[in-house]
């Protein structure tokens, strides 16, 4: 049950910083969405958006089982979201390097800007689901 609160927690951070970061590149023209799913560099084919999108989920369901473990073992929320988020949010910089697509440069302040931003939505949704559920099985 553990695990399974944290997969929740992170596919849910994953998704709302997926919106939030498609809705930045859609509106403020700064490829921040393109960056979060990009894997380009991993494959030698192009992948289609849904697959890579996926794959983002993916990693958040990772992130939120090792958030949640670390939780169960070490009782500390705040500090475990705050070091998964940030841990994160600095990959901008090894993921904007390896890019093949276009993507930000890592010099570009505002699509560091979003990027954090996303990472702190993420974190803080992460955060808020774990404690719903935690409550809703702690009170059942």
């Amino acid at each position: 049950m553990v695990i399974a609160r944290g997969v929740l927690s992170g596919l849910t951070g994953a998704v709302l910083l997926g919106i939030f970061l498609k809705a930045a590149e859609v509106l403020a023209s700064v490829k921040v969405y393109t960056l979060l799913l990009n894997v380009d560099f991993l494959y030698p084919f192009p992948l289609p958006e849904w697959v890579e999108f996926i794959i983002h989920l993916g990693t958040g369901a990772g992130i939120g089982a090792m958030y949640s473990l670390l939780v169960h073992l070490f009782s500390r929320r705040l500090f475990f979201t705050a070091a998964l988020s940030a841990f994160a949010g600095l990959l901008y910089f090894p993921l904007s390097i390896a890019a093949k697509k276009e993507v930000p440069a890592i010099t570009d302040g505002t699509a560091i800007l979003y990027w954090a931003a996303g990472h702190l939505l993420f974190g803080a949704a992460m955060f808020a689901m774990y404690n719903l559920l935690f409550k809703k099985t702690t009170a059942s």
